[in-house]
């Protein structure tokens, strides 16, 4: 193992935002047929097609296609749901609701967007004031909603 005299000496800012900036740009896919019990984080996108049994934390992008099922909470910047989903949604920019979406519990978003055909059944919070999500490995937090003057 080599070790450095000076720790500064092994990133520099460039490399450090450089990494932040792939690890964001990720993308990950759960496919039909496949079942998950236990939660999910991430900082990049992530499509699902199959069903989640617990929690998803996702920094950007979550699209849950037609086969999807999630019993669990959703934490994103950005949702887009054409299956089901039972639990709380909170969102810190744009909700979409396909038509196939079914929404069983309440939902916190900056922006919502609902198609017709679309079934919602709980509350619905707009513009919420700022709340901090936090990663469970590095407890890095990034605001995931911002309060807006009406």
């Amino acid at each position: 193992m080599l070790h450095s005299k000076n720790n500064n000496d092994m990133f520099t800012t460039k490399e450090e935002k450089k990494a932040a900036e792939e690890i964001s740009n990720s993308s990950n896919v759960i496919g039909k047929g496949t079942v998950i019990e236990g939660n999910i984080e991430t900082f990049g996108n992530i499509r699902i097609e199959g069903r989640i049994n617990g929690n998803i934390k996702s920094k950007s992008k979550i699209a849950l296609g037609n086969s999807s099922h999630v019993d669990g909470n959703i934490t994103a910047q950005n949702v887009d749901i054409e299956g089901t989903v039972k639990g709380k949604i909170e969102i810190s920019e744009v909700l979409v609701l396909k038509a196939t979406a079914v929404v069983h519990g309440d939902i916190s978003t900056g922006k919502l967007v609902v198609e017709p055909g679309a079934v919602f059944n709980g509350t619905c919070k707009m513009g919420a004031a700022i709340k901090d999500i936090k990663s469970a490995d590095n407890g890095a937090t990034t605001h995931a909603y911002r309060s807006e003057a009406v």
